[in-house]
C-alpha cells in the first residue's frame, strides 16, 4: 500500500491497487500500533458516503488501536470506475483492503454492514476478530417498511441533487455545518446515477443477509436506531450471544450524532473479545 503523504493530526490517507486495477483510498490512525499484536478496527462507510465520517472514530480509537476506514470505490477520494458496482465486487474490495491485517473488527454501517456481511458469505472469518453491523437492516423481521427504496430510487432519477439533499440532510439529527453537507453531496454526484442505484439494489432476499448473520461464529454488536430495534431484539433472541444497542435520539449517522457513545461502545465490545 502507498502513502500519499497527506495527513491530518494522526490521521493518514493512503491507496491501493484493487485486483481489477481500481485506486481505492483509505484513511488510517494509530499507525504505531500496526505491528503489535492487538486488534484492528476497520470501518467500511455506506451509499455514497465518504470514510471522513468516521473521522471521530479515527481520532479517538487510535491512542490504544490501529483504526482503519475505506472509501468504496466510486465514493469518497476513491477512484469512480465505470465497472465492479456489486455486492460480490465490494466485498472483494473489503477482502483485499483487509488483507494485510488480522484480528480485525469490522463494523460496517448501512450499506457497508450489507458488503461485510457478503465479505464473510465469500471470504470467511478468519481476518475477524468480531463484528459490527450498525443501522441496518439483516433480514431478520419485521422487514424495513414496503416502497421506500422504490420511492427513493423513483426521486433519484427524476432529480438526483435534490434526493441526495433530502438524504444527506436526514441521515443526522444533530446539526451540521451547511458547506459539510453540501460538499457530502457533491461528493456522491461523482458517481454514475446507474451505478449508485445499482449499488442499492442487490439481487438477493432478505434470507441471505439474516442466513450469513445468524452463521457468524464470532461476537457480534448490532447497533441500531428505533427503525431497526424489532430487528435487533429478534436477531438476539434468534441468535444468542448477540449484543444490541438502539440509538435512540440519534439519526442513521449515530456515530456522528453521538460519537462518544459510539466509540465507549466500540472500545467496550473490543475489550470483551476472547
Amino acid at each position: 500500500m502507498a502513502a500519499e503523504g497527506r495527513s491530518d493530526g494522526q490521521t493518514v490517507r493512503r491507496n491501493f491497487q484493487s485486483s481489477d486495477g481500481v485506486r481505492l483510498s483509505f484513511l488510517e490512525a494509530g499507525v504505531e500500533h500496526a505491528a503489535e499484536e492487538t486488534t484492528t478496527i476497520a470501518f467500511i462507510t455506506g451509499w455514497s458516503m465518504p470514510a471522513s465520517l468516521w473521522q471521530k472514530q479515527l481520532a479517538e480509537l487510535s491512542p490504544s488501536v490501529y483504526a482503519l476506514a475505506l472509501d468504496p470505490r466510486g465514493q469518497g477520494e476513491s477512484e469512480v470506475p465505470t465497472f465492479g458496482y456489486t455486492a460480490e465486487r465490494r466485498a472483494t474490495d473489503i477482502h483485499e483492503f483487509l488483507k494485510p491485517f488480522s484480528k480485525v473488527i469490522l463494523v460496517g454501517w448501512s450499506l457497508g454492514a450489507i458488503e461485510s456481511l457478503q465479505y464473510i458469505q465469500m471470504f470467511g472469518t478468519d481476518r475477524l476478530a468480531g463484528l459490527v453491523l450498525v443501522d441496518s437492516s439483516v433480514g431478520e423481521e419485521p422487514a424495513p417498511g414496503a416502497g421506500a427504496e422504490g420511492v427513493f430510487l423513483k426521486e433519484l432519477r427524476k432529480d438526483r441533487s435534490k434526493a441526495l439533499t433530502g438524504f444527506v440532510h436526514a441521515i443526522f439529527k444533530t446539526k451540521q455545518n451547511a458547506a459539510d453537507l453540501d460538499e457530502l453531496v457533491r461528493g456522491a454526484q461523482r458517481l454514475a446515477l446507474n451505478d449508485s442505484i445499482a449499488l442499492l439494489s442487490y439481487p438477493f432476499p432478505r434470507t441471505h443477509w439474516r442466513e450469513i448473520t445468524h452463521g457468524f461464529p464470532k461476537p457480534l454488536l448490532y447497533v441500531v436506531t428505533p427503525q431497526f430495534e424489532a430487528q435487533a431484539h429478534n436477531l438476539q433472541k434468534n441468535r444468542p450471544g448477540t449484543q444490541i444497542e438502539v440509538f435512540r435520539s440519534a439519526g442513521h449517522a449515530l456515530f456522528v450524532d453521538e460519537p462518544e457513545r459510539f466509540n465507549r461502545l466500540i472500545e467496550k465490545f473490543a475489550k470483551g473479545l476472547p
